[in-house]
This record gives structure tokens, sequence and C-alpha cells, in this order.
């Protein structure tokens, strides 16, 4: 994720760089707390900066504070509909939310955005399986179907195997 900030497109000055470049290691030492608050000192100086904003959101999820991070990249997406980025972090926040429906069209409108974006593409696989499991556990419902009980154990075990 933190991988998208430099596809914002957005030029930082020089001092303004180096204060994200050091939110972006806070996050990445586990400092996430100590990020956020660079980020915001930095957006008190650049409010409209899309790269910051960016990283606020993304540290706002990575603290677990979802609602939050939700409002920043649907702002986000309101003022850069072009970009991919804030629409697959929407998909990736609803999906958490088991909002599976809202992840796959918001995962599926960052790729009208970029169809060559892999994140965004490699998520919706990831909530194709996860509706796919939805849909296998309803219908396996007692079934006691042996192939359905299969593909529904095959799938637990990938989202397993992926954290989710």
């Amino acid at each position: 994720m933190i991988a998208c900030l430099l596809a914002c497109g957005m030029s930082l000055g020089p001092a303004l760089a180096s204060e994200t470049d050091d939110a972006r290691e806070r996050l990445a030492r586990g400092d996430a707390s100590g990020a956020l608050e660079q980020v915001q000192q930095a957006l008190a100086r650049q409010p409209d900066n899309a790269q910051l904003r960016f990283l606020q959101g993304v540290v706002l999820m990575d603290l677990g504070r979802d609602s939050q991070a939700l409002a920043v990249f649907r702002q986000l997406n309101q003022n850069y509909p072009e970009l991919p980025e804030p629409l697959n972090n929407i998909g990736l926040l609803q999906a958490r939310g088991g909002q599976l429906e809202a992840a796959r069209l918001s995962l599926q409108e960052a790729l009208r955005a970029d169809p060559q974006h892999r994140a965004a593409r490699a998520n919706l696989g990831q909530v194709y399986m996860m509706l796919a499991v939805q849909a296998w556990e309803l219908a396996s419902t007692g079934s006691g179907d042996p192939v359905l009980l299969r593909r529904l154990e095959t799938a637990r075990a990938l989202l397993a195997a992926t954290g989710r």
C-alpha cells in the first residue's frame, strides 16, 4: 500500500518529502502513532497534498481506525477520481468490514481507472474467494454434498493462508 503513494503523481518539496519519508519509515517500523502525528503536522502545512492525505489514510488503516481511513480515501476519490489507489483501499476497508459486494464494486472501479493495477486485481481475487466461501456455505447447509464441502474447505484454507 505504501508503494501506492508514488502513484499519486504529486511532487513534494524537499522538506515535506523528508517528513513524508520519515513518516513512511515510522510506519514500516511499526510506529503508526508516530507516523500519524508526523503526517498530521505535514498536512497542517499542506492540507491539499494528495500523497500526504493518502499516507494519512494508510496509517489510519494500520491503526484500525477504519471509519476515519474510509473518510480520507473517499474524499481523495472525490478529488482525484482518476486514481485507483483510493478506490483500492476503499475496497480493502469494505472487505475488512464484511461488505463484500461493495468491496467488489470499489475494486472493479479501481481497475476501470487502471486496468493494470496489480494490488486492486489481487484484492479483487481475494474478495471473489470470500464471496465464493459465502455462497458455498449457504449452498452446503444441510446438503452433505462432498464435492461442495471439499470446495468450501479448500477455499477456507486458501483464505486462512492469506490471513483473511
